[in-house]
């Protein structure tokens, strides 16, 4: 028997590198599945993380320690270079509690939650509200000399929701067929622009009802059911806010809004109890390696925002994506040293704009035309348009990148990202978890997350495509992202791919195809006129 097995090694040390390190990682992708299937933590991480610490606002406290938490785990499943890179931010904004209510003309305590980077009251707020909805400065003269002492609605109260379509779903085949497309390039492209511009409108809002004597200023809940959400992205010392603001469940908004406008205006209180720091404005990424044994062979990586809004625990956005990461480190520190280091990468400042991973790629990869001193929300609205891209040494090394951010689904395929070339070596290394729903790799792009950046600057960076549930329809950003909606199948399942395929990227001969970098593109339509709205 012996001599059998020094035969056999003997034959396997003659093969070509290739060969062998094939043979290798294909019989270890039962090791694989069977450690992440049969032995799985992710969800228990997603109690411990979601349950025990909660929302994850970007520079917030509650982000630190989860990421300590985070980084204790990385050190007890023997991962090596666990550190945090800091990164310009903004403000630290920490919400200790909050209240709304209403008054007269009757008593009723209304579901709320304060826009983050809210300014606190002082103590309990109590004023009659005035309806005013105001979307642009165009409509400041209709209101001026009517707001003092007032709190403010600036949303129009518009009507309650019909929905025709199912709140829960999974993807079928023709869904995921839709999405095999190659998206032409385009030269112009301000959906960044205009997004900022519209969100950052709050300050300009804020200021003037300040200046017209207004105490307060509500929103109201982009879903009904009773929902809330709290985005803001007022976190630049010279952006914030100038008034106490609160985002209000639809239903409770409409009801203010039909009293005021048959003028019974009502009178609520609201209470803001937040704290500001300003003294520190940098935020931080998790980083953690599984070292390579082949340190000229670069490194494979893996990422989810670990950062979320405050409304909801931060569950399927992006706690699922979060401990699908650190499950996938799990299960790969049990396995045999790859050839290339496995780094994982836990972002933050997504929700933000993206900018723990812009930062990343800043620190270890390329540059763009870009002032360093632009930061926040207007560092993202300007990236992709500064030119030119100027690579660091360290570009070449990152030969695959994979993100999780699309909720808590199980992984039905991958998306190509309009990369040709890269699709066959996806294509192989998917293939092995075909019979657990994941068959597709799809030409199309996908965005809004933190491998976007990575590919607009010509980097093999991917993004899963994952069943959606009920994430786009009631849990992404709200106040019920909890557990409740992360299934315990749905995990298992992913954190078994994202390793596997981490596991083979790394282990491969075969480096994904890049696309040229890019240049700045030229007119793809010469005849296009600029809608001056869109300025």
């Amino acid at each position: 028997m012996r001599a059998i097995l020094l035969a056999g090694a003997a034959a396997l040390a003659t093969l070509p590198l290739a060969m062998a390190d094939a043979q290798s990682t294909d019989a270890q992708i039962d090791k694989v599945i069977a450690e992440g299937l049969s032995h799985g933590e992710a969800m228990a991480n997603a109690s411990e993380l979601m349950d025990g610490i909660g929302p994850r606002l970007s520079h917030s406290e509650n982000l630190e320690k989860a990421q300590a938490w985070a980084m204790a785990k990385f050190n007890g499943y023997g991962l090596s270079n666990v550190h945090k890179e800091p990164f310009r931010f903004g403000m630290a904004w920490n919400l200790d509690s909050w209240s709304a209510s209403m008054v007269s003309p009757r008593g009723l305590v209304m579901r709320a939650i304060p826009v983050a980077w809210s300014p606190a009251t002082s103590g309990t707020l109590r004023a009659p509200v005035i309806l005013a909805p105001m979307s642009k400065k165009e409509h400041f003269d209709a209101w001026r000399g009517k707001l003092a002492g007032k709190i403010v609605m600036v949303s129009l109260p518009g009507t309650g929701s019909e929905p025709d379509k199912a709140a829960f779903r999974r993807l079928e085949s023709a869904d995921i067929a839709k999405k095999d497309h190659f998206d032409l390039p385009a030269d112009e492209d301000d959906e960044d622009a205009r997004f900022v511009k519209r969100v950052l409108f709050a300050k300009e809002l804020s200021e003037f009802l300040k200046s017209e004597g207004a105490v307060g200023m509500v929103r109201i809940s982009y879903r009904d059911a009773g929902l809330v959400h709290g985005e803001g992205y007022n976190l630049a010392p010279d952006q914030g806010l100038a008034l106490p603001f609160m985002e209000l469940a639809a239903e409770d908004y409409r009801r203010l809004a039909r009293l005021e406008v048959t003028g019974k205006a009502p009178t609520m209180e609201m209470a803001i109890a937040a704290r500001f720091d300003r003294s520190n404005l940098d935020d931080a990424n998790v980083i953690a390696d599984i070292p390579g044994r082949d340190p000229k062979a670069g490194y494979v990586m893996a990422g989810g925002h670990f950062d979320s809004w405050i409304a909801g625990d931060g569950a399927s956005d992006n706690g699922a994506g979060s401990v699908v990461v650190m499950e996938a480190a799990r299960i790969l520190a049990k396995m045999p040293k790859p050839r290339r280091t496995i780094r994982f990468a836990l972002w933050s400042g997504e929700e933000q704009g993206l900018l723990g991973s812009i930062a990343y790629i800043e620190q270890h990869m390329a540059t763009r035309g870009l002032d360093p001193n632009v930061s926040g929300l207007d560092r993202m609205a300007q990236w992709t348009a500064a030119w030119p891209i100027t690579t660091k040494p360290g570009y070449s090394e990152m030969k695959a990148y994979f993100n999780l951010d699309n909720g808590s689904g199980k992984i039905r395929g991958i998306y190509g990202e309009g990369n040709i070339a890269a699709i066959p070596t996806l294509e192989k290394w998917l293939k092995p978890f075909a019979s657990m729903g994941a068959t597709d790799v799809v030409a199309g792009k996908t965005g809004g997350t933190d491998h976007q950046y990575m590919q607009a600057v010509g980097l093999p960076a991917y993004q899963f495509v994952q069943d959606p549930l009920d994430y786009g329809s009631r849990v992404h950003h709200s106040s019920i992202d909890t557990v409740d909606h992360m299934k315990v199948d749905d995990i298992r399942q992913a954190a078994t791919i994202m390793a596997g395929m981490l596991w083979q990227a790394a282990n491969s001969e075969t480096e994904l195809p890049r696309p040229p970098l890019p240049l700045k593109p030229g007119k793809s339509d010469p005849f296009k006129v600029q809608d001056p709205d869109e300025k």
